[in-house]
């Protein structure tokens, strides 16, 4: 099989919320399709998508480039207000050379998000030159700061901002992004763009700027943009992109496209090739627990788990006949013997202790739910009450050595009023810098995503509300597919009416895109380091710190 002579560095996925409009299992089949051995993944200012991005390509049999379309603070990213010309931000693309990049890109990009929030996530030069090992830099797209300066003719500042990313991505580490998107100036910035390289002795490479995967998605992806910003495709100053260029182009079209500058092809597989970053999953970075001196956690375990089944024979279990208690202390024996061959004894620690806080301070506890109800160790050190025994509940549906990669699912339910409390005194104890609650992420469903295109296709409300309450909601929740083939109503509309043929086919495309991001009702992960040693963080809309990853990523 031929290797394509074009790599993709610049892409835009659904998780650049509502603008982005591409799936990865699509993006990987059509990259197969092409011949592509490598990709890359750029989306605005976020890591939301990078682990799941890695693992498709991945099983694709793709190379991943990992990366991001970053912010940068034309002063301080202190500095809460724009530039000249009113610029709160220029773009930057950064693509993960090796694990030393990506370290350095998740600081980056929870930096971005913790302290250089204005409008955008925004790094500053400071950071960059903190955190630049590793990385390769792209000057970006039209938004990029040397291409600011030259569509308004400024050809000195453009070298002066060039010259400085030169310096912070050495050895060769910066290149000149060449994007022919038909947009208005842009060939006359390209022209600047290649005087600039040329000046500065800089190489220079073609990208696409791609938020959709095919020409026709255009349309569907102009829809998205109006969902985004609440307009109509009636108003005339809604945001949109200038042409229906922006899609996953084929690498002959790539060839055509630059024709006369080849070397900005070849200079995007060159660039692939240098990244070559490995992720390691199922390592598990347990935070420290404090146990007595002398003690370790595995010993500690037995010795609370021991106790607290004695105290339990003098209370819930005291009906128990002592001929029987034999059987209690061979099985909690042996699933201490698995949970600790497994390496979750601090785990099991940890747990009990902010378990224990909560019923000390009066926080209502549930009395466990899930799998976990089928530990007798969890039953012992009060995790939670239910005699798994009494009611013949299996450990091994819990914990199962044969299923490494897993870890342990305990639910704790607290009373919602009081849940803060827990996750305070978590965090006390254990470093706020070590603690996060998880990111989750609403998708456009199927009725959802019907209102939302209605809208901005200017339809009657009336109208679009009648067609959404012919699809099934919860506990169905069927696709848009799915719904067609069960009701006729709804198919005989869409075969009849070319308006709701049309809205039909717009939704379609969009449904199932990630529409927002918000805090995960439950989910907490605590660490043995600073969170941003092993994943990217972001501010929740209550201004509480976050998660980039989803709970399936964090466990990975």
């Amino acid at each position: 099989m031929k290797q394509s002579q074009f790599v993709h560095l610049h892409l835009h996925s659904q998780y650049s919320l509502l603008d982005g409009a591409i799936r990865f299992d699509e993006l990987c089949e059509l990259a197969k399709k092409y011949r592509m051995e490598a990709l890359a993944l750029t989306d605005h200012g976020n890591l939301f998508g990078a682990i799941e991005f890695y693992q498709t390509a991945i099983k694709h049999g793709i190379k991943p480039i990992l990366g991001c379309e970053i912010y940068i603070a034309p002063k301080s990213r202190f500095e809460k207000k724009g530039g000249e010309g009113g610029e709160g931000s220029f773009h930057l693309t950064l693509l993960v050379k090796n694990r030393t990049g990506y370290f350095n890109l998740l600081k980056l990009v929870s930096l971005a998000h913790l302290e250089g929030f204005y409008y955008k996530p925004r790094v500053d030069k400071e950071l960059l030159f903190r955190y630049h090992e590793g990385l390769i830099a792209l000057s970006g797209c039209p938004k990029g700061e040397v291409a600011f300066y030259l569509s308004r003719g400024e050809m000195k500042r453009a070298l002066e901002a060039a010259r400085e990313y030169q310096r912070i991505f050495d050895q060769g580490r910066f290149f000149i992004e060449i994007q022919r998107t038909g947009i208005e100036n842009q060939e006359q910035i390209n022209g600047g763009l290649l005087e600039v390289a040329r000046q500065l002795d800089l190489r220079w490479v073609a990208t696409n700027d791609c938020h959709y995967l095919h020409r026709q998605d255009a349309k569907a992806h102009e829809v998205l943009l109006c969902i985004q910003t609440g307009k109509t495709l009636q108003d005339p100053d809604r945001m949109r992109f200038q042409t229906e260029e922006f899609y996953f182009k084929s690498p002959e079209e790539m060839m055509e496209l630059f024709s006369d500058l080849p070397e900005a092809l070849s200079c995007s597989v060159e660039i692939a090739e240098q990244c070559n970053l490995e992720l390691r999953f199922e390592e598990k970075h347990i935070p420290k627990v404090s146990i007595p001196s002398g003690e370790s956690p595995e010993s500690y375990l037995e010795k609370l788990a021991r106790e607290g089944l004695e105290r339990r024979f003098s209370t819930s279990l005291k009906k128990v006949p002592p001929e029987r208690r034999s059987i209690y202390q061979k099985r909690l024996g042996e699933e201490l013997q698995i949970i600790q061959s497994m390496g979750f004894s601090g785990y099991f620690l940890i747990v009990s202790d902010f378990i224990r806080f909560a019923k000390e301070n009066r926080i209502p506890v549930g009395p466990g739910r899930g799998s976990v109800a089928g530990s007798l160790v969890a039953y012992a050190l009060q995790i939670t009450d239910l005699d798994p025994i009494e009611y013949d509940l299996i450990f091994e549906r819990f914990l199962n050595p044969g299923r490494k990669s897993s870890m342990p699912d305990v639910d704790v339910d607290f009373c919602m009023d009081r849940r803060n409390e827990v996750l305070q005194y978590v965090m006390e104890k254990y470093g706020k810098e070590n603690v996060a609650q998880i990111i989750t992420f609403g998708k456009m469903q199927a009725r959802a995503v019907i209102r939302d295109v209605g809208r901005v296709l200017g339809m009657p409300y009336a109208e679009v509300d009648r067609i959404a309450k012919l699809i099934p909601g919860a506990p169905l929740n069927l696709t848009l597919e799915q719904a067609l083939e069960r009701e006729p109503k709804l198919k005989e509309m869409v075969e009849k009416d070319p308006k709701v043929a049309s809205l039909f086919q717009i939704a379609k495309s969009l449904e199932g895109l990630v529409r927002h991001a918000s805090t995960h009702a439950a989910g907490v992960v605590i660490s043995n380091k600073p969170l941003t040693e092993y994943l990217p963080l972001y501010r929740g809309q209550d201004g509480e710190v976050i998660t980039q990853y989803a709970m399936k990523e964090v466990e990975a």
